[in-house]
């Protein structure tokens, strides 16, 4: 094989190029990348695996790639993974350069050299691509649980008011602007990959969740209607949620009390399935726990400031309820067997 490898090693560079401009028209993650990338890192890369193919075309005896050929396309497929490149565009790119290998074998091949060039390359694939495939899948694994852990922290900060800027830049999430803070209550207790699942297909992206405390955070003003509707459906069960929003990142943590506290309301009082905010259960919030609900329900009546009349009328309505109120109790706590009412 030693002529082949020699015909074939002359079109390395040729081979590299078409492979290069296949990749980025044919797989939208290359498609999308700067041309000096391309030109530069991805190039490399192809011409590293050529070199290999040559190295199995030269190496007629023994197995397809040896132990230490291995180990960098493992090492290569982890880099790739770390660098977010997604295992299908690595897949796809093997099997572009596999193609157009072998189209360039069947030009400078002989017709006896083309079977064995042929196995030579069968055989690569097939011991190269599952150990790409695993060593991929553990890298994202291990980025995925430190992406996990990274989250959950951001999180926790945002969530108790602690500095979270740093996390954020670890966790590549741009925390800025308003957000929907809401606490969720379920019938039992669903999976957490379900629920994260159908929260970040409502929203598109992924949505940071605390899944124990049941709480989620989500960027600008989303339909947290929607979102509930969504997830009932998903889980196959009735939900309760109540939302609160943030207008900035450091009003985070007292929305998620705020949120907290109507939820806590919510189910106490027994109110059916649905999503609610502190405006929902104003009132009820208000007796059941005097303190921050009273501006806002108070803040009810300022429609009142622009028709006096009204105004009066409710002032008049309640001083004199009030005052019939007050007297019917005093008549009943002073009725005697002879008296017949109470004149008011």
């Amino acid at each position: 094989m030693s002529d082949l490898h020699a015909r074939m090693a002359a079109r390395v560079g040729d081979l590299t190029a078409v492979v290069v401009a296949r990749c980025a028209a044919e797989a939208p993650f290359y498609g999308a990348l700067p041309r000096a990338t391309l030109q530069g890192e991805v190039a490399r890369s192809i011409a590293a695996v050529h070199a290999l193919l040559l190295r199995a075309l030269r190496d007629g005896g023994g197995g397809p790639m040896g132990p230490g050929d291995l180990t960098r396309l493992i090492e290569w497929s982890a880099r790739r993974a770390e660098e977010r490149v997604p295992l299908e565009a690595v897949i796809a790119a093997y099997l572009i350069g596999a193609e157009v290998w072998w189209q360039t074998l069947t030009e400078v091949a002989e017709p006896g050299e083309l079977a064995g060039a042929g196995g030579k390359l069968l055989a690569c694939l097939h011991a190269a691509l599952p150990a790409v495939v695993l060593a991929h899948q553990n890298a994202r694994e291990d980025l995925h649980s430190e992406d996990k852990r990274v989250r959950r922290a951001l999180l926790g900060a945002l969530l108790e008011g602690r500095p979270y800027e740093e996390l954020a830049g670890v966790a590549r999430v741009a925390v800025v602007g308003e957000h929907e803070v809401v606490a969720f209550a379920f019938e039992s207790d669903p999976p957490s990959r379900l629920v994260q699942s159908s929260l970040d297909a409502f929203t598109g992206i992924p949505v940071l969740m605390d899944h124990v405390a049941r709480i989620a955070l989500l960027p600008g003003t989303s339909d947290v209607p929607g979102l509930v509707a969504r997830l009932e459906k998903d889980v196959g069960e009735p939900v309760r949620a109540a939302a609160a929003r943030s207008s900035v990142p450091a009003a985070i943590s007292s929305a998620a009390q705020e949120a907290g506290r109507v939820l806590d309301l919510v189910r106490r009082l027994g109110r059916p399935p649905g999503c609610y905010r502190l405006d929902d259960v104003l009132l009820e919030h208000q007796l059941a726990r005097p303190g921050d609900g009273l501006v806002r329900l108070a803040a009810k009546l300022d429609p009142l400031e622009e028709h006096p009349y009204l105004l009066e009328t409710l002032r008049v309505f309640v001083e004199r309820g009030s005052t019939a109120a007050g007297r019917r109790r005093s008549c009943a706590s002073t009725a005697t067997p002879w008296t017949t009412g109470c004149s008011e």
